[in-house]
């Protein structure tokens, strides 16, 4: 198993690994100190490693996490934040944005491991993952009200995960929630004791290494027109993803491989 890992000391850390089936990229929020809290050095270093991952044929998933057993992202950096101007405040808010629509655009799964404390721009960013796993002992919140500023950006993607409810009861109060609820609610899609975090994230992954990878990444694609499209003009766009399959063998390969009882090549 080939692995190319990243500098220790950066914000946000990138391990690549090799496995049979393809590549799998592991990022990790490196401020345990902090709770993870994510910076403007840290958000502009997750976009310009995503950036560069995108065009990665090879890769297959991609694992967020954090640094530690206590927390993801416990936030943004309130000692950063106090005193911006407007300028560094509409930066800041670029950024955050920037970062949450990378991952979730971006080509292929993205699993959040949810290890710990998961407050605010963490939150909204394993929001725009496609699966969510969290440890019991984690627990999640927007607090932005809390310390006079509004939850804004991809706060806007959790009516559409939770339902309007529970997202304004999040935003409007600034209350914690703890795992349990979190996975009542539908934020998360599994919810384990911590020591059963890494064979949750690899169940999922063994399961796309096992799938076709231009199909996984023609699905990835159709979930995000689902995303802005009606029901007809999604329909429409899966008819031409299902077409689009057919201008590579590998439906050939995967279910002539399967009606022979055989891996595929």
């Amino acid at each position: 198993m080939a692995e190319v890992a990243d500098d220790r000391q950066s914000p946000v850390l990138l391990r690549l690994e090799e496995r049979e089936g393809g590549r799998i990229a592991w990022v990790t929020f490196n401020n345990p100190a902090k709770r993870n809290a994510l910076g403007l050095a840290g958000k502009q270093r997750l976009v310009e490693i995503l950036t560069g991952l995108r065009h990665d044929e090879a890769l297959r998933a991609l694992v967020l996490t954090g640094a530690g057993d206590r927390s993801f992202i416990g936030g943004t950096n309130l000692a950063e934040m106090k005193d911006f101007d407007l300028a560094a405040a509409e930066a800041s808010a670029t950024k955050t944005h920037r970062m949450c629509d990378a991952v979730r655009q971006f080509p292929v799964p993205v699993i959040a491991r949810i290890n710990g404390y998961c407050f605010g721009s963490g939150m909204e960013l394993a929001a725009c993952a496609d699966m969510r796993v969290a440890a019991g002992h984690a627990r999640f919140g927007m607090p932005e009200v809390r310390f006079g500023i509004p939850s804004g950006m991809e706060a806007s993607v959790l009516p559409r995960l939770i339902g309007w409810g529970k997202a304004c009861e999040l935003v409007l109060t600034g209350d914690h929630i703890d795992a349990d609820e979190a996975y009542r609610i539908g934020y998360l899609e599994r919810l384990v004791p911590y020591a059963g975090l890494d064979a949750a994230v690899e169940s999922w992954l063994a399961s796309i290494l096992a799938s076709g990878p231009r199909a996984v990444r023609l699905q990835k694609r159709l979930i995000m027109d689902w995303d802005r499209m009606g029901v007809t003009d999604g329909a429409r766009a899966g008819i031409q993803a299902y077409v689009d399959s057919y201008r590579s063998d590998e439906p050939t390969r995967m279910m002539t491989a399967f009606l022979n009882r055989r891996r595929p090549a």
